[in-house]
């Protein structure tokens, strides 16, 4: 398995984190078998374009909320590195409470 596991929606409260916000949290590195996606479906032409971060972050969001580590943005970009046989992406963790991850 790719993840740790497949969600669909948010579990944790919602953060209203500006993309500003976002931009001024370090990525570090976290290995794909321990996120949770947050969405269950994905567009493959997303997954496929060679510019699908023209217009985001770099790296992908991730929440951590009560031990999870949750992919909050991302999931093409975290989908597109198993392709290519990395076990590891680096993403932008914003730690929301609970206990570390």
């Amino acid at each position: 398995m790719i993840f740790r596991a497949v969600r669909d929606g948010r579990p944790y409260p919602e953060h209203n984190y500006t993309l500003k916000q976002w931009a001024e949290i370090p990525p570090r590195p976290l290995r794909l078998d321990q996120l949770i996606t947050t969405k269950r479906e994905l567009a493959l032409d997303k997954l496929l374009a060679e510019d699908s971060t023209f217009y985001g972050d770099l790296f992908p969001h991730v929440v951590q909320w009560n031990g999870g580590l949750y992919l909050e943005d991302g999931l093409h970009r975290a989908l597109r590195a198993a392709l290519q046989q990395r076990n590891q992406i680096h993403a932008r963790v914003l730690v929301l409470g609970g206990h570390e991850g």
